[in-house]
């Protein structure tokens, strides 16, 4: 019988980066069974206490922390050396080093990389350009974004462009109908210009999905193989036309799409500034 470890994810700040590399590490044994513990903001003995209170009531408890004030830092340590607890912190190492590499001391701020500065709220812009311009709406200012997405219909063009919008990539998506073809000035925008592809069964499957969850049975056409043999080619006839290129995403998860979306982003900026 696999064992079950309780992850404690402990963070001076919200804990997004800890999530990553839970996420990561878990995939990387598969095996095992996981429960997660979020503790955040941890600024406190108090709050000290209380965490290893509860890892003192599971059998295989471990911590894993992205805190920077020392404090707080060492009691941790300290108390999981008292209890036998494996404890990781993940900046422990990397801080040092990089002070050496900068010839400067960190400022050993909690939550400094969510500061209100210029580039926070330039995130905040992309978001919401991206939310604004999702699924071919606005089409009139999708110009002014830095990516524009095409595709056919359940491509992963939201989630993948959402998730573009939230690393500060302003980002149009829009849907490919068959028989109907984007505006003309889409295509001279200055905005790099990509395509979403997908394997014909796959895509039949996810809008099978998607219609037993709307309970709606007016839709045979949507999930017809010989349309959506066509939607595919079309779509692809259409990239290679106006020299789009194109990611195929059947395999490939939203950040894995998003990755390579980046990628040729700054391939294209390269190429621009050059």
């Amino acid at each position: 019988m696999n064992k079950t470890f309780d992850f404690f994810l402990v963070s001076d700040s919200t804990g997004e980066t800890l999530d990553r590399i839970y996420l990561a590490l878990k995939a990387q044994f598969p095996d095992n069974n996981y429960k997660i513990h979020h503790f955040a903001f941890m600024r406190t003995t108090t709050q000290t206490a209380t965490l290893i209170e509860a890892c003192k009531k599971v059998k295989n408890p471990i911590i894993l922390y992205t805190l920077v004030e020392k404090q707080t830092t060492n009691h941790i340590i300290n108390e999981c050396k008292t209890f036998d607890i494996p404890c990781f912190g993940l900046l422990d190492y990397l801080i040092p080093q990089f002070e050496k590499i900068f010839s400067q001391k960190a400022t050993l701020k909690p939550s400094g990389q969510h500061q209100l500065n210029t580039e926070y709220y330039n995130k905040i812009e992309a978001i919401q350009f991206t939310l604004e311009h999702d699924d071919g709406q606005k089409v009139d200012t999708a110009i002014n974004a830095d990516i524009i997405i095409f595709g056919v219909s359940r491509t992963s063009k939201t989630p993948t462009s959402i998730y573009l919008g939230e690393r500060g990539y302003k980002v149009s998506n829009i849907p490919l109908v068959l028989h109907q073809k984007p505006p003309v000035f889409i295509f001279k925008s200055n905005a790099v210009k990509i395509g979403l592809t997908i394997d014909p069964i796959r895509l039949s499957d996810v809008r099978k999905n998607r219609i037993s969850i709307l309970k709606d049975k007016q839709s045979s056409s949507y999930i017809n193989m010989k349309i959506i043999q066509k939607e595919i080619q079309e779509a692809k006839k259409l990239f290679l036309q106006n020299k789009i290129p194109y990611i195929d995403v059947t395999r490939k998860s939203v950040e894995e799409t998003a990755a390579s979306i980046i990628k040729i982003f700054e391939i294209s900026q390269e190429k621009k500034n050059a």
